[in-house]
């Protein structure tokens, strides 16, 4: 072999040792490490005397019939550290999940996009922040932050070797559609003045005027299941695309379904007084549309939390058979991807304000008694918004399972198409996730109008939000998904 043959050769030697070793560094790098996983609580009950949203009049907080609770779980494959938080509260302001974001940040180093929290929704907890004639006490708002990140720390205190699994299940028996088509004449004037809405939502119950519901409903149920090493459940996180159920006591704080389901499934694991405590929480889907009312069926009434048992009862009969047939992993891979978007916001003309003005000048007040009147307020307080607003979407992978987090009420129909066109299989969407900003109906929705359009604090993003906010989340499920593609990988040698 001549000597520049021989330099050849070693050459290819090299170059092959040198792929193969990249190859083998890359992997270990990439590669999850053994899962570890922690939960835990963080009881965020309001003093009595509060004020309470989740209705057009505000309401005072007189007795707790049962805890609040922030509610976490967090998750580290030796790479990545992710923690998931849902609080018992009907919706929580950006600026509230940010502090306690930041307090987190500064105790262990956790990067601000690797947290995910949202609201619950129940309709019997404290203000956090203001919607019609709600407003909130800065007192609570501190006091919310700062515990939030306290569930944060403790679950994290609380990390330990685990494995994770996750399933489907179905109930389609509890979910409908709000928004009713009705006959001819039979839609009353919208708050403005205005007799063009073509849906009602909320109609009365069993009436000969109803017509079909417009929209469709998801009845999935998700179970992401995470068990100590020697089998003991530590924690499990579900998502159900269903708004609060109510039917509490007169200004009874509650944390509603959300929290009766947690209970149950800690009954039905046998996991009570654990030594560190299991930890369950029930997450809200897409479910700007949806509530737990049959509009054809006329039901007798019932006394309060008697509903709120039955729905709990079901998820729960639900997820316990999903739980019972997962397979658990002990290495999954978790990516984290964010994006801030931004939208515009539907603000009121000059004449739009001076007709509220107006309104509210002919009204006996303090407390507004008619839409016209409470819609006028919303319109004299939504004028001082800026023409755009930043929302927060985010993208969870947790192996083959995403959880998209976006910070509206966003319709059942949005929810499903994101799942349809997702790259992972299962993907959940956790409504009223990082922020609050309103309702997110879709743009033919819009154009049917109904209560959740009408322009107020509640529901002001721009008409074409919805194909911004689904476009954006699958460009960030698409993101994780090439983080942990194999093509990916090799593409990096």
């Amino acid at each position: 072999m001549s000597r520049a043959n021989r330099f050849s050769f070693w050459i290819l030697i090299c170059s092959f040792l040198l792929t193969v070793l990249g190859c083998n560094l890359l992997t270990a790098e990439t590669a999850p490490a053994s899962l570890r996983a922690g939960a835990a609580t963080s009881n965020i009950t309001p003093w009595l005397g509060v004020s309470m949203n989740g209705g057009m009049r505000d309401r005072t907080a007189s007795h707790v019939h049962d805890e609040l609770q922030a509610r976490c779980l967090a998750l580290d494959d030796g790479r990545t550290r992710i923690a998931i938080v849902a609080c018992d509260s009907c919706v929580i302001h950006r600026e509230i999940f940010d502090a306690a974001k930041k307090i987190v940040n500064e105790n262990i180093n956790l990067p601000i996009d690797k947290m995910l929290m949202c609201a619950t929704h129940t309709h019997s907890a404290p203000t956090a922040c203001g919607i019609f004639q709600s407003e909130p006490d800065p007192e609570y708002q501190k006091f919310l932050s700062r515990k939030i990140a306290d569930a944060v720390l403790r679950a994290f205190n609380n990390i330990t070797p685990a494995r994770i699994g996750w399933g489907v299940g179905k109930l389609p028996g509890h979910v409908f559609n709000r928004r009713w088509k009705m006959k001819p004449g039979k839609i009353p004037a919208n708050p403005f003045g205005e007799k063009n809405d073509q849906v009602r939502m909320n109609p009365p119950v069993g009436s000969k005027d109803l017509v079909e519901a417009i929209g469709p409903t998801d009845p999935e149920v998700l179970v992401l299941a995470v068990q100590h090493l020697d089998g003991r459940p530590l924690g499990l996180v579900s998502n159900y695309a269903l708004h609060y159920v109510g039917g509490t006591g007169g200004g009874h704080v509650s944390a509603d379904y959300f929290g009766i389901f947690a209970d149950m499934i800690q009954q039905r694991l046998d996991a009570d007084r654990q030594d560190p405590p299991f930890v369950a929480m029930l997450t809200n889907g897409c479910s700007g549309d949806i509530n737990n009312i049959n509009f054809r069926v006329r039901s007798k009434s019932r006394p309060p939390y008697e509903q709120m048992r039955r729905v709990a009862t079901d998820l729960a009969d639900e997820a316990y058979s999903v739980y019972q047939s997962l397979q658990y992993k002990d290495k999954v891979k978790l990516n984290v991807a964010v994006k801030t978007l931004k939208l515009g916001v539907r603000l009121p003309s000059q004449q739009d304000v001076e007709r509220a003005k107006k309104i509210l000048a002919e009204a006996k007040g303090p407390v507004l008694n008619t839409l016209a009147e409470i819609y006028a307020r919303e319109t004299i307080l939504l004028a001082e918004y800026k023409p755009e607003v930043e929302i927060i979407l985010q993208a969870l992978q947790i192996g083959d399972l995403a959880i998209v987090g976006i910070p509206c009420e966003a319709f059942a129909q949005i929810g499903l198409e994101i799942k349809s066109k997702s790259p992972f299989n299962p993907t959940f969407i956790f409504d009223l996730a990082n922020g609050y900003n309103g309702y997110l109906p879709t743009v033919a929705q819009h154009k049917l109008g109904g209560y959740e359009t009408w322009r107020a604090r509640s529901s002001y993003l721009e008409v074409n939000a919805a194909p911004k906010v689904v476009d954006t989340v699958l460009d960030l499920l698409r993101e994780n998904h090439e983080k942990s593609s194999p093509v990916a990988k090799s593409s990096g040698h």
